[in-house]
């Protein structure tokens, strides 16, 4: 009886979080429904395609404690690549973003394979050189136009849809954004999920009990570079270009800082924390404030006062309420 009860009392924070995490899942599919009648929607493509950025660095950095400066390769890698077939090689919406998806997820096992190897500060620098080694290549390699960038990406269409209509682009990016929130979701709540938080929190634990922390980092590694990938894909798609900031270590950086406002370790906290960060670019960007300082102070701020991120700190909340 008493064991009885105790699994329960146990299974209540289980299910808190499944709760909460669904509730989010609602209010982020309902602002996005109901955004495009207040919201440029432009404005809310590029959010969701950098979004899902974040959501691929929370995905090491909240889930496995891996922090990854790599990430821009796949996210710029992905886009020149769609760029490229569906321009170039006239391949069509579909078709050019499976390859170029396929392409970032293929580089995220490369990574993956030297990367993971190392941990902490050296895992950091290694993703950060394998990044600008990617992004020499792109400023040397023919197709993707050097400083120029790859330009005028057609959108053609997708399952008969014309992707030319705002309103049919703003709905095959939103499927595909909630695409990766669901597919996180389902990771984190997983028993691969589980292994992973249990390898953040003690990885000496998890291979005595004769798991390979390594090869469950390497799966989660490569998932990531999925996930920015697919961001990449639907950013060159949204704004017809693909050029070379796409692929340089900062927008490593943004994905970083995105998912450390949101909140890491939370399923919505990138995706509160691109929002935010979209908005902050653009807005600077009408009053001729440089943004990279104002990223600098941001990231200063989120580590010294709320390093839980907006959204953690309002979990914080909620339980001091309680």
């Amino acid at each position: 009886m008493n064991e009885t009860k105790t699994n329960v009392q146990s299974n209540i924070p289980v299910l808190d979080r499944w709760n909460l995490e669904i509730i989010g899942i609602v209010l982020v599919v309902l602002f996005f429904l109901v955004a495009p009648f207040f919201i440029y929607p432009v404005f809310l493509m590029k959010a969701m395609s950098y979004a899902i950025l974040g959501m691929s660095v929370n995905l090491l950095l909240g889930y496995v404690g891996l922090l990854s400066f790599g990430h821009a390769a796949f996210f710029g890698l992905s886009a020149y690549m769609f760029g490229h077939f569906a321009k170039e090689m006239d391949f069509g919406v579909a078709l050019s973003m499976l390859i170029a998806v396929s392409g970032g997820t293929l580089l995220g096992v490369l990574f993956a394979m030297i990367a993971v190897r190392r941990i902490e500060f050296y895992f950091a620098m290694i993703t950060l050189a394998l990044a600008q080694l990617v992004y020499f290549f792109c400023v040397q390699a023919e197709f993707t136009g050097g400083d120029d960038g790859l330009q005028g990406i057609p959108r053609g269409e997708i399952l008969g849809f014309s992707l030319l209509e705002n309103s049919h682009l703003y709905g095959f990016v939103l499927l595909m954004f909630l695409f990766c929130l669901l597919f996180v979701f389902r990771i984190i709540n997983s028993p691969f999920g589980e292994m992973l938080k249990a390898i953040r929190e003690n990885p000496e634990r998890v291979t005595s009990l004769g798991c390979s922390p390594r090869t469950y980092k390497f799966i989660a590694f490569v998932l990531s570079a999925f996930l920015a990938s697919i961001g990449g894909a639907l950013k060159a798609l949204v704004f017809q270009i693909a050029a070379l900031p796409d692929v340089h270590w900062l927008m490593s950086g943004d994905g970083v800082l995105m998912a450390l406002v949101g909140g890491i370790g939370t399923l919505i906290g990138p995706i509160v924390g691109a929002l935010f960060i979209v908005w902050a670019q653009d807005g600077l960007a009408e009053i001729g404030m440089s943004v990279v300082v104002m990223q600098g102070l941001l990231f200063m701020a989120t580590v010294l006062l709320f390093r839980k991120g907006i959204v953690g700190e309002l979990g914080r909340l909620k339980k001091y309420f309680r």
